[in-house]
């Protein structure tokens, strides 16, 4: 019973049971992303038996636990999300598992903001959404709710952007109108899946 009334809840989620309870606030909802798709996900594990082989009665090497386990990892102020592998509850992880893909810097970049949290605390804050992308992720979420509700562009930028004079006369050819269009444009993009994109950080090509 329980599981027809998730697929009924989740019917336009393509009848699977959502990740996270759709009614959690987003702070609340404790939802991990998988590291192909989150790269600033760390893969940690024990250090590997050929470094350091542990030998059994028999003389032979014992194996590693593949036991996998999705964690949040606290070093000072800041929270890093990571998969272990093969780690029990009182074992520190040793290594770490890079993958060789095009988000191998990210994935350098979220090891290396790991290691100098532990060795000089506390760690950078999290470089992927600066205050100035949120402001702008907030604006863009803004347009697309107005455009949703069939308002004018020039109605939206007076919203934005209220210590900024907008005359009809001159709204074709004002700069604020060009800027409301693409924050419009690129939330559209971010609700329609752009949003995991913000699991990377911006990067020129």
């Amino acid at each position: 019973m329980e599981k027809a009334r998730l697929q009924q809840l989740s019917r336009p989620n393509g009848g699977y049971p959502f990740a996270a309870d759709p009614a959690l606030p987003a702070p609340s909802a404790n939802a991990a992303w998988s590291p192909m798709a989150d790269p600033w996900m760390l893969i940690l594990q024990a250090l590997p038996a050929w470094l350091a082989p542990v030998p059994a009665a028999d003389g032979i090497a014992t194996s590693t636990s593949q036991d996998v386990a999705d964690t949040r990892i606290r070093v000072g102020d800041e929270v890093m999300r990571a998969r272990s592998l093969g780690l029990g509850s009182a074992q520190p992880p040793a290594a770490a598992i890079v993958l060789l893909d095009e988000a191998t810097p990210d994935r350098l970049e979220a090891l290396a903001r790991y290691w100098r949290g532990l060795r000089a605390p506390p760690a950078a804050p999290d470089p992927r959404v600066t205050p100035q992308r949120r402001q702008r992720l907030r604006q863009m979420l803004r347009a697309v709710d107005a455009r949703l509700e069939q308002e004018s562009y020039r109605a939206i930028a007076t919203a934005l952007f209220p210590k900024h004079h907008i005359e009809a006369a001159s709204w074709a050819g004002d700069a604020l109108r060009e800027t409301t269009i693409r924050l419009a444009r690129d939330g559209m993009k971010l609700v329609h899946g752009g949003y995991r994109d913000l699991l990377k950080r911006p990067r020129k090509p």
